[in-house]
């Protein structure tokens, strides 16, 4: 599924998807997550992120200090250049990168080049597998317009309740 059918099959099911986490409410925090936990391992079991790579294409992450001085020592850089060279300020002064897609993002393979030092932003996407998913809710029903994997993890959950 290319991201424009994504996007309208996720926009389609946003009131369902609300919907969904209004019955969950009435569960205890520890019941959704383990729901997310065991959908997000099942969905996740038979996905491939290298024939996607949407999140990589369409959104940038969130870079901490920390990110920031491992990513700029694995690529021998200063922090100060690695910043000035791929990263800007956003509105709400986080460090976030300068344009989409990201630049360590290779568009012939889906491949990054800094996969193991990406952002922690990047290794926990999407998200789907941590605790407090009934706090993440607004993220997680828009990450299901980029990332065909939170879409079904959302269709699985709502099957089930």
């Amino acid at each position: 599924m290319d991201l424009t059918q994504l996007k309208a099959k996720s926009k389609a099911s946003k009131k369902a998807f609300k919907k969904l986490y209004k019955r969950l409410d009435k569960q205890k925090d520890a019941v959704v997550d383990n729901m997310f936990h065991e959908a997000h391992e099942s969905v996740f079991a038979c996905t491939d992120c290298l024939q996607c790579a949407n999140c990589c294409r369409t959104t940038g992450p969130l870079f901490t200090n920390r990110d920031i001085a491992r990513i700029s020592r694995h690529l021998q850089m200063k922090e100060a250049d690695f910043v000035e060279t791929y990263l800007r300020v956003d509105e709400e002064e986080d460090h976030v990168l300068q344009k989409v897609p990201c630049h360590f993002l290779d568009l012939n393979t889906n491949m990054c080049s800094i996969y193991e030092v990406r952002p922690k932003a990047c290794a926990e996407y999407p998200h789907t597998d941590m605790r407090g998913q009934k706090k993440i809710q607004r993220l997680t029903i828009k990450n299901s317009e980029i990332c065909p994997a939170v879409y079904e993890i959302l269709n699985s959950i709502q099957d089930r309740c």
